[in-house]
This record gives C-alpha cells, sequence and structure tokens, in this order.
C-alpha cells in the first residue's frame, strides 16, 4: 500500500510503498483510510519535538486524526462490520486496567497512540482495534470528519470540562479561532450558556467564528487584553480556553482570568511562569487537556451528526503531503488540513 513515512527527524516524511497492515489479534480492525488529519503536531514530530517522549522506532507512519470503512476485523470483533464506516478514537487501549474501567481510557495504562507511538494514518489503510471504532452516522463522511478524532475530541474534551462550570450570565474566553479554536466555539456553544468572547490575529479567524457561534470576536492586536477586561466589566472571564499557547497567549490569558477562574491549557509550545503568590491570592486553576475518551468521541459524533459541529477542511491527496504540510507550516490552511487516500 501507499504511505507517508517519516525516516530522519528535521527531514520531511515521504510517499512510498509498504507492507499491509495485518490482523494479529482477536480484537484487530484495520480500516481503510477515508481522511487523516495533518496537524502542528505532525510538524513537532518531524521537528523531533517528541522523539524523547514517544522512543518510536524509526521509520515509521504519522497520522493520529483518522476515519473510514472498517477494511477487516479479527474473530472476537463484534460491533463493527466490514463496509462501516467509522472514526478512529487516538488511543488503542486495552479496557483491562483501572483508568480504562472508570471510563478513564485516554490514561490507560498500556495504550498505544496510532501517529505518534506506532504506524498511523497517512497511508491507504491503518489498523485499531474494536475498543476505538465509533460508527458514523450515515450523513458523516469519513474524510469530512477525521480532523474530529484528535482536534475535534481535544477541543471538545476542554469545552466539556469548562462548560462544567459556567453559568448563565458568565463570560468564556477562546484564545484562538483556528484548526482547533473554531472546534472549540462551537462545542462551547452547544453546551455552555455563557458568552463567548473570542480573541485571533486574524479577521478572516473572527469572522468564522462569528458563524460558528461567538458572541463577541476581538482582535489581537496589543490592545486585547484591555477591551475583554471591558467586556467582562473588567473582571475578567470565569474561564479561558487557550487553543494557542504559546506565542504570549498564556500571559495574556491569564491577565483576561478573573478571581477564581479556570485557565484550560489545550495549546502547546510556550512555558506557563506565574508567582505562586498570584494563584493563590486569586485562587485561579490551571488544567491541562489531552485528547478525550471514548464517550467523549461518540458524543461529538451526535453533536456533528446534528450539523451543531462543523469543520472547515482543506483536502490533499496523499502524494501532495510535502505541499500539506509547507501549507500547514506556513499558515496558509484555514480550518484542518486532510490527506485524502
Amino acid at each position: 500500500m501507499k504511505a507517508v513515512r517519516l525516516h530522519e527527524y528535521h527531514r520531511t516524511p515521504v510517499v512510498e510503498e509498504v507492507p499491509e497492515p495485518k490482523i494479529t489479534g482477536p480484537l484487530d480492525v484495520i480500516v481503510r483510510v477515508g481522511g487523516a488529519g495533518l496537524c502542528r503536531t505532525d510538524l513537532h514530530i518531524v521537528e523531533g519535538q517528541w522523539e524523547a517522549k514517544t522512543g518510536v522506532a524509526l521509520p515509521y507512519i504519522q497520522g493520529h486524526e483518522n476515519a473510514g470503512w472498517v477494511h477487516e476485523i479479527g474473530g472476537a470483533v463484534t460491533n463493527v462490520a466490514v463496509g462501516d464506516p467509522v472514526i478512529l478514537h487516538p488511543l488503542v487501549t486495552c479496557g483491562l486496567c483501572a483508568a480504562c474501567r472508570r471510563g478513564d481510557d485516554v490514561h490507560c495504562e498500556s495504550s498505544a497512540f496510532p501517529g505518534i507511538d506506532a504506524d498511523g494514518g497517512f497511508a491507504e489503510l491503518v489498523r485499531t482495534n474494536a475498543r476505538a471504532v465509533v460508527k458514523l452516522d450515515a450523513g458523516l463522511a469519513p474524510a469530512d470528519v477525521a480532523a474530529l478524532a484528535d482536534a475535534g475530541l481535544t477541543a471538545y474534551h476542554a469545552a466539556k470540562k469548562a462548560a462544567g462550570r459556567l453559568a448563565p450570565g458568565d463570560k468564556a474566553v477562546v484564545i484562538g479561532a483556528g484548526g482547533l479554536g473554531h472546534i472549540g466555539v462551537q462545542a462551547l456553544r452547544a453546551l455552555s450558556p455563557a458568552e463567548l468572547i473570542v480573541v485571533d490575529r486574524s479577521p478572516e479567524a473572527l469572522k468564522l467564528a462569528e458563524t460558528l457561534g461567538a458572541h463577541r470576536t476581538v482582535v489581537a492586536d496589543g490592545t486585547h487584553v484591555e477591551r475583554v477586561r471591558e467586556l467582562t466589566g473588567e473582571q475578567g472571564a470565569e474561564v479561558v480556553v487557550d487553543f494557542v499557547g504559546e506565542g504570549g497567549a498564556l500571559e495574556d490569558g491569564v491577565a483576561m482570568l478573573r478571581r477564581a477562574g479556570d485557565y484550560h491549557v489545550v495549546g502547546y509550545g510556550g512555558v506557563l511562569s506565574v508567582p505562586t503568590i498570584d494563584i493563590i491570592s486569586a485562587e485561579i486553576n490551571f488544567v491541562g487537556n489531552l485528547v478525550g475518551s471514548y464517550t467523549e468521541l461518540a458524543e461529538l459524533m451526535a453533536l456533528a451528526a446534528r450539523g451543531q459541529v462543523t469543520l472547515h477542511t482543506v483536502g490533499y491527496p496523499l502524494d501532495a503531503f510535502t505541499q500539506a504540510l509547507d501549507d500547514l507550516d506556513h499558515g496558509r490552511v484555514r480550518g484542518r488540513a486532510v490527506l485524502v487516500p
């Protein structure tokens, strides 16, 4: 089959022929890829930022946001059949450890993460297991929802946590309305009664955010912190959800937060440095967000089926991977880039 493989860090992956994945266990599911999302984590992998964390053996196939059609199943698989359209939870989990048994499968003690620490979906076929596949509604096409498997799930996971403390009249600030943020705006609008204030450098991204449910938008032009403070009665927002996590967003976001507020870190790359006296005196909380559970992915697909969460995507054939990576790296992608084998 054709696949994109990373042979060496700091060098662009290449498209080549590789053997097809095989069923090796009774719960294995092999999926014919209909769409594989490309995100900044893939750029960071190529740059070597994940080398020490994953220890993955090169060469390997990236691609951790995958959807397609069931191609082959192991003998014990009963929840899907060959031909079913599915989206893949990004983790292949055991179902037996304490975390899995309490529904916190994102923290499975013996998981694999195809596209991160094992072969992923930048290929014609990808192997996962029965615990990872969510059947798609008939109205959803795999290429249209693939990036919801990780980016969308991460945004939904953060929005669901944030929504748990938001009441009518509260304010929530979303930093970044790009590939992750535009999903987060929709999820917060679906789950929360709070007023949504979206901050981004791009006027085009803010226009998109308005169409997706943002109540207020603020251009990040150096005066945005003061503008957000004005919109929140100089108190700050009850919740800030940061989909950027670098380039000054962290410092600005903390300044937009009210006393006893929650700061949700989703985007990454920067360093959070806050004097501890400021944390305790205002009783602010910092909350990390990593992907989400299988149940949350199923919930997100229900919202997608109802049209409450949609993806803005740019499609590329597998052979155009280099162009897709370059477009992503230089900010030419609006929404999510998706490889379509």
